[in-house]
Parts: C-alpha cells; sequence; structure tokens
C-alpha cells in the first residue's frame, strides 16, 4: 500500500525544483520556496511559496518565477555585466531591465513555453504594483518600461495589461530617442558584451550618458596603447635634458671672464630686490581681511554633512491643499470600497486596542484608609459594631500619561496598489481608536515633488554639473492630519494617497527627522513616532551624482540620534522588505494584510504597565522579525 502524500504541493514543488536546475544548466543549483520575496544569488534560488490548495494563481507565479531566475542563471554572465554597468542609479536600473529582457528572449527562442510562464510572472507583479491604474509617464518607471519594450521587440509577444499599459506610456519617447539604436537588438541578442554595449548607448539616447561612466573598451584601448608605446621606447636612448645640458657644460668647460662677472652681478641684484621687498612688507602690512560670513545653519542635525543642493522647491503642505475637498470625498469612496472586506478585522483589532487602553484608564481606589474620602460602601460595619473604625478612601493616581503617537507613512511609487491603502486604512482607524482614548494622533507622510529630480536637477544641471551636490530632488512632506485636529474633520485627508501621481520618490531620512521635530516640539509627557515603510530611502537623481550609500547613511544616523535622545520612542514597520537593519525596534510583515495586526499590537505593548505583558509581546514580535 502506497503512503499517502502528506502535502499535495511537495511532488510539484520537487518536479519544478529539477526542471528549474536543467534549464539553468546547473545541477547543483539550491532551490527553495519561501513567504519571502523571490531572489536569486549565484547558487541559491528562492521562489514564491505554493500552498497545500495549489491555486492556478501560485502555480503560474512560481513557474514563471523559476524560468526567469534559470534563464538569467544560463545567460547572464556577472563579470560582463559588471564591465559595462553604468555608475548612476536610473541607468543602472534600465542596464538591468534591459539586460534580465534579454535573457529571457534568448531563452523563448529555444524554449517557447518559458515565454508564457513568464507571462504570467510579469503580470502578476503589474498588477500588485498597479501599473494598470497608471496614466501619465511621469508616474511609470522608466527603467521598467524600457525592459518590456526590449523583450516585446525581440520576442514579438503581447505583454500582460499593466505592463503593456506601461510601456506605452513610454514607448513613444524611447523610440524617438533611441529607435535607431534598437534596430539592431536582434543581431546583439545571443552576445551578452555586444548587448550591454548597444544598452550603454540606448541609455546616452534618453540623455542618461551622464550616469554611464567611463567607457570600458575605450579604456582598454588606452591600455594597448601605453603598453605598445612602453614596447617601442628604448631605455639605452638619450638621457634627460638635465643630462644634456651638464654634457654640453663639459663641452665647453671654460667660459669668459665677462660672462662669470655678469652671472655675480645678476645676483646679487636678485638678492637685494628680495631684501627690500621684506622691508616694505615689514613696514606697510597689508590690511585685515573682512570677516567671513558664518556658515549656514546644517541641514540636518544627526550629519552636519548631509547636504542639500537646493531647498527652495522643498514643501511642506497639508493634504487639503494638494487636491479639491469634492476629490479628496471621492478618493475616500474610493479607499473605503476598495477595502470593504478588510475593515472587518481592522475593526476588531481596533477594538481590542481600545479596551486595553481603557483599561489601563479606568479608575482605582485605595480602600480602608484612616482618612479620605468617607467610605459609604463599609458604614454598614458602623452600624453593627458601633466600635468600629470609620473606613476612608483615595482614588490612586492613573499611571496612563499624557501621550501623542506619530504615524509617518512611506509614499513611495513602491507603495503603489494594495500597500498603500492598506496603510491608508489602518492609519485611520487608529487615529480613530485613540482620539476615543484621548490619544493624540499625528498623520504624515512623505515623497518627492518629481520623479528623476525635478527643478533642483535642473539648476544643478544649469550651474555645470557641479560634482557631489548632495540631495537633488524636491522634497514634499504631507500633513494628513495634525495632532490637535479632530478625526472627523481630517477623515477624506487619508484618500489623497488613493491620488494617481502622488507617489514618488522617498527619502527616509529628512522625513524622519521632520516627523521627529514635530512631536518632540509637543506638550505630551510620552511621543510615539512609528514609521511605515516598505524598504530603504531610493531617489534615482541624488543616488546617480553621490555615493551609493548617501541616502542609507544618513537614514542611519537619523535614527540614531532619535535613540540616543531617548525624547521619542521610535517604532517601525517594513512591508515586504527587511527594516531591523536600521531600527532598534522594528517588525517586518511579509503580507500587506498584517499592517493592522502588527500596528495595533505594538502600540498595545508600548501602553502595557504589566512587565510580563510587555515581555510576552516583545517574544512574539521577535518571531515575526523584531530584532
Amino acid at each position: 500500500m502506497n503512503k499517502p502524500v502528506d502535502n499535495p504541493a511537495d511532488p510539484f514543488k520537487k518536479a519544478l525544483a529539477e526542471a528549474t536546475r536543467t534549464m539553468a544548466d546547473d545541477p547543483d543549483l539550491t532551490v527553495t520556496y519561501s513567504v519571502d520575496p523571490a531572489g536569486m544569488t549565484k547558487d541559491t534560488m528562492r521562489l514564491p511559496q505554493v500552498s497545500r490548495r495549489m491555486t492556478r494563481d501560485e502555480v503560474l507565479l512560481a513557474r514563471g518565477t523559476a524560468d526567469a531566475f534559470a534563464l538569467r542563471h544560463k545567460y547572464h554572465d556577472d563579470g560582463t555585466a559588471g564591465r559595462y554597468a553604468p555608475t548612476g542609479q536610473l541607468a543602472r536600473d534600465i542596464y538591468e531591465a534591459m539586460e534580465t529582457a534579454r535573457c529571457e528572449a534568448v531563452g523563448a527562442r529555444v524554449m517557447p513555453g518559458t515565454a508564457v510562464n513568464i507571462d504570467a510572472k510579469i503580470a502578476h507583479e503589474a498588477d500588485r504594483k498597479g501599473y494598470g491604474q497608471i496614466t501619465q509617464a511621469s508616474d511609470a518607471p522608466l527603467a521598467v518600461a524600457a525592459g518590456y519594450l526590449v523583450r516585446h521587440l525581440a520576442t514579438g509577444r503581447p505583454l500582460p495589461r499593466g505592463a503593456q499599459n506601461v510601456m506605452d506610456l513610454w514607448r513613444g519617447f524611447i523610440e524617438a530617442q533611441a529607435g535607431g539604436t534598437l534596430e539592431n537588438l536582434g543581431d546583439v541578442l545571443a552576445d551578452q558584451a555586444a548587448f550591454a554595449r548597444l544598452a550603454r548607448q540606448v541609455i546616452a539616447d534618453l540623455g542618461y550618458g551622464d550616469q554611464l561612466g567611463d567607457d570600458p573598451d575605450q579604456n582598454d584601448n588606452q591600455d594597448e596603447s601605453e603598453e605598445q608605446g612602453e614596447e617601442d621606447d628604448d631605455p639605452d636612448s638619450a638621457g634627460s635634458e638635465d643630462d644634456q645640458q651638464d654634457d654640453e657644460g663639459d663641452a665647453d668647460p671654460e667660459r669668459s671672464q665677462d660672462e662669470q662677472q655678469d652671472a655675480a652681478q645678476a645676483q646679487v641684484s636678485t638678492e637685494d630686490s628680495e631684501d627690500l621687498d621684506d622691508m616694505e612688507e615689514a613696514d606697510n602690512p597689508a590690511p585685515d581681511a573682512p570677516p567671513e560670513p558664518p556658515p549656514p545653519p546644517a541641514l540636518s542635525d544627526a550629519d552636519p554633512n548631509y547636504r542639500a543642493y537646493l531647498t527652495q522647491f522643498d514643501e511642506e503642505i497639508r493634504a487639503e491643499d494638494l487636491a479639491e475637498p469634492a476629490e479628496l470625498e471621492r478618493l475616500r469612496a474610493y479607499l473605503d470600497q476598495q477595502l470593504e472586506p478588510l475593515k472587518g478585522a481592522v475593526s476588531r483589532l481596533a477594538n481590542k486596542l481600545q479596551r486595553r487602553l481603557q483599561a489601563q484608564q479606568n479608575r482605582s481606589w485605595l480602600f480602608d484608609l484612616e482618612e479620605g474620602i468617607l467610605d459609604a460602601g463599609r458604614l454598614a460595619r458602623v452600624v453593627a459594631n458601633p466600635t468600629t473604625p470609620l473606613s476612608f478612601k483615595w482614588e490612586k493616581d492613573t499611571e496612563f500619561r499624557d501621550t501623542v503617537v506619530t504615524l509617518l507613512l512611506d509614499n513611495s511609487g513602491s507603495m503603489r496598489g494594495r500597500p498603500i491603502s492598506i496603510a491608508a486604512i489602518c492609519a485611520d482607524v487608529l487615529a480613530r481608536t485613540l482620539e476615543r482614548c484621548a490619544v493624540k494622533v499625528e498623520i504624515l507622510g512623505f515623497t518627492t515633488r518629481a520623479w528623476k529630480g525635478g527643478q533642483s536637477r535642473e539648476k544643478w544641471l544649469a550651474d555645470g554639473r557641479p560634482q557631489q551636490p548632495g540631495r537633488l530632488n524636491d522634497l514634499r512632506h504631507i500633513i494628513y492630519k495634525s495632532a490637535d485636529a479632530p478625526w472627523r474633520r481630517t477623515r477624506d485627508n487619508l484618500g489623497l494617497m488613493m491620488k494617481e501621481g502622488l507617489l514618488k520618490e522617498n527619502i527616509d531620512g529628512e522625513a524622519l527627522e521632520w516627523a521627529h521635530r514635530r512631536v518632540t516640539a509637543r506638550r505630551e509627557q510620552r511621543k510615539i513616532l512609528m514609521v511605515i515603510s516598505d524598504g530603504a530611502p531610493v531617489d534615482d537623481s541624488t543616488l546617480s551624482v553621490n555615493p551609493a550609500s548617501y541616502l542609507e547613511k544618513h537614514l542611519r544616523d537619523v535614527i540614531a540620534m532619535v535613540e540616543k535622545r531617548k525624547q521619542v520612542e521610535l517604532i517601525a514597520i517594513g512591508i515586504g522588505h527587511d527594516v531591523t537593519r536600521y531600527y532598534e525596534r522594528a517588525v517586518t510583515i511579509t503580507d500587506v494584510e498584517q499592517l493592522a495586526g502588527a500596528m495595533t499590537e505594538q502600540l498595545a505593548s508600548l501602553f502595557d504597565t504589566d512587565p510580563r505583558k510587555r515581555a510576552r509581546v516583545l517574544g512574539m514580535s521577535k518571531a515575526a522579525g523584531w530584532r
């Protein structure tokens, strides 16, 4: 009798792993399945998890991801890619997207079935990032569109709806700038080095040649020329010019007496002139130089060396100033409708939080005191036995301190779709809940005013592209709800997060410092700052002309400052990305639907006065990803 299979998905996962190793032409490749985001290293591949139900979407996503990774593993060489890789962030993104499309197109020529599977993967990613709802090219990532176009031109296959939308938004621009270069696409697909040169030319055609760095082919030619020149040089040839002069002097050792006297007089004249100059400088000292103007104040308290090229285009703005009231009302209705199935679960968690907070705010009494307020409930004992002393009571002071909570929400483009929707509704429910418990809440958001630098970058280009300009984009810091504003008046503001074109780049360090300054200026005794983000700070314009770790270093410096000053209790929740490498108290969730539970549970743990409860919550949080 055959043993029953414990997990119906195991045979499928085993077969897919074997097929992936065969396709990648690497029998030693390690293939695993995880709920974490899919990824690949040199010898390991992590595919999306397939549950026991084995739904059609799960199977297609796993197969498409496996095929895409296997083809890149087989047809991609890291050494060649690194040799031609651009230095700027946006140029590197375009380069990587085009190289991924090349590997998939070459694989589709040999194994046409892989193209169908990869289409499912592309469709899933496009739906998750909301590409189908984008209406303007400025809101769509150029690098992704370039990769889609290369895949479409190389295979001739139509793209899934969301991906097709992104490609169509940028296609006219790309073909107008780089159409002539892309005509040779089919001739270089099988040659990674030739394709890399074509990709660099496309990047230059698109106007990002300043991010390419040195041309590796040109450097190779220069090295060969130098080596050839060294071989042609004869080490036994004539000596230096000084040697020649010495030889000339030796050839004519006798000089006339008049020439020697003239040389001596010239030397004495020069020495006298220098002495006179020194005397004049002593008699007439130079006037004092005007004092230098004081240096401008540092942009960041955490890192005095952090700078921005321009700050005049930054804005701190209220949500109601970014949209008309009618539009905010419409967007809020769309948000409520989109998340109607989730509101029940979120509301239950909010009620749980409210009960825990109100339990700590309830009045408590100390009984059987010798003075205080007469305890009427114990008068019966005095009537029954007049010798019994009167009993008094006194109200016990509550340990629940006056508190303000600030929620800082990442409004970057990578949050588009379901993540930003759930973040908005959770912030709304928490604000409502905490307000009932007399805890004030402020809701802030951060993004940039433009993609790829905005007016700051335009001014930098006009100034001749100075080196190391610092932050090179225009900030947009949004106040959705101030701490003193009642929830009912700001409810519609959170619908602004659904507005097309709002979500762009994210510069986390300056946003965190801004939120910290706002909350520390409050008069409440206790201050809590919760950051909700989906990864590291990314701004293509800034990272293309500064060190790659420029924004990340500043974020770490700001976090260290906040945690060292201890004026604010800092918590972070990462959506789909590990933020524990930045924040001391942080949790990472792999599904945005876990956000409501993570927010309420961690806030509730902060208000617990029982250390055993706090320890129990902390243990649960560590299991979920707390550091």
